[in-house]
């Protein structure tokens, strides 16, 4: 393969630019990476990088703007129809390229920052066809999800995403335990994952509003509200917390379930509310603006995160900055920071029996539920905020560039370590094993 490798173009005066790739970027909100990918590219302009984040199209949003000096390119040319989910992915790589290529010719970048394996096809062309090195964030695993992987389609994702992380020169995790399970799936060293967690902005709480008229729509007066915000997809585990309420509503009969969120699991969902008996006891909301969700969080009693499987779990970082006492389950990235019974209270993951006995005692226990919100709302302030986490995302990127800048024209934007035969061994792309 020939050499094309570009380290002699520099951005012009001396600007760093940023190559931002992300599937979804406000307002297309599928999950928690529009928000993170939003909030940090937001603090980076701060720190002197020009950021162009490509990304999908969204109905009514524009080609290009500017959202709080992010340069934001939503892809266009997505007009063929597509017979699945993966060649959708893949048209949305050619229409990344097609903005990516056209920016960077016209001023050059410094460096791709690719977000999970949807992307993955664009970064590696901006690698190997103009020598950019690429960090990538990895914010969950295909492995993860679905625990384990059962067919063709999560064996493609699960090579993809083996392929981003060895094409990187750094990978960002935003946990321990994803930190751990990258190593486990993909054997990437350790020195080549760094750990940054996703934040939170507790200053857009501070709203001012009518809390009763608000909480009025969605309950009585005199019933505590229990918040559930996320996908409605089985890895949350909202099955998990509906078999629990029977427990809570025998506690605390006044209790109410309010969902937020869409997912292909909703209807399910419904279904069982009411074949429990409880389905008078439940709102759906399906899925609510920023906005209005911001204010939804602040009329709430407890916040509840019954996750299976959580890389991270920004809700429960949210429920902390809007002051609210939260009850999450024991898994992965949850257990960095809600700390059993000084942030929130966390129990054990897929128990109805322990989720009901952590969400009772948050309703119960005032005087806990006063100290968990103190200690959690201090932690985010202080350590989950996106200026220090964009800081040290900058020093990833001025690393990265550094080394690549020492490797001179002989580089080819990739870390010089080989993986070791284990290493190798343990991430032979399963398709082509097979073959």
């Amino acid at each position: 393969m020939p050499n094309n490798n570009h380290s002699d173009i520099k951005p012009a005066n001396g600007t760093k630019r940023l190559l931002m790739l992300s599937w979804e970027y406000p307002p297309r909100i599928i999950g928690g990476l529009a928000r993170v990918v939003a909030e940090l590219s937001y603090e980076l302009v701060n720190l002197g990088w020009e950021v162009h984040v490509v990304t999908a199209d969204h109905p009514g949003a524009k080609e290009h703007e500017m959202d709080n000096g992010v340069h934001v390119h939503r892809v266009k040319n997505q007009t063929d129809s597509t017979p699945d989910f993966l060649n959708w992915v893949s048209r949305l790589n050619f229409g990344l390229l097609q903005y990516a290529i056209e920016l960077h010719r016209k001023t050059p970048f410094s460096l791709v920052h690719a977000h999970d394996w949807m992307v993955t096809d664009a970064a590696w062309v901006m690698k190997t066809g103009f020598g950019l090195p690429i960090v990538s964030t990895i914010h969950a695993t295909e492995a993860g999800r679905m625990h384990g992987i059962h067919n063709d389609v999560q064996r493609y994702i699960h090579q993809v995403e083996w392929r981003l992380t060895f094409e990187s020169w750094d990978v960002i995790v935003n946990s321990q335990h994803m930190h751990h399970e990258l190593m486990r799936l993909f054997g990437v060293p350790a020195d080549k994952i760094v750990v940054i967690p996703n934040g939170c902005s507790p200053e857009k709480f501070n709203q001012s509003f009518d809390v009763q008229k608000l909480r009025s729509q969605y309950a009585a007066n005199s019933e505590k509200v229990i918040l559930y915000v996320g996908r409605m997809v089985q890895e949350k585990g909202v099955q998990v917390l509906l078999d629990a309420a029977p427990h809570i509503l025998a506690a605390v009969p006044n209790a109410k379930f309010v969902f937020v969120g869409s997912g292909y699991f909703l209807d399910e969902l419904k279904a069982k509310a009411d074949y429990l008996g409880i389905g008078h006891k439940c709102r759906f909301l399906g899925y609510v603006s920023d906005e209005d969700l911001v204010r939804i969080y602040k009329i709430a009693d407890v916040v509840c995160i019954p996750s299976l499987y959580e890389p991270f779990g920004i809700v429960a970082l949210e429920g902390m900055a809007a002051g609210v006492p939260v009850v999450s389950t024991d898994t992965g990235g949850l257990t960095d920071f809600v700390e059993h019974m000084v942030t929130g209270i966390t129990t054990y993951t897929g128990d109805a029996g322990s989720l009901a006995w952590g969400v009772t005692e948050a309703l119960q226990n005032h005087k806990l539920a006063t100290e968990l919100k103190k200690n959690a709302y201090d932690k985010v302030t202080h350590i989950y905020n996106w200026k220090v986490i964009a800081k040290r995302t900058n020093e990833v990127y001025e690393k990265v560039l550094t080394q690549a800048a020492a490797m001179g024209a002989d580089g080819v934007a990739s870390r010089p370590e080989k993986p070791t035969l284990k290493a190798a061994k343990a991430v032979v792309p399963p398709l082509m094993a097979r073959s």
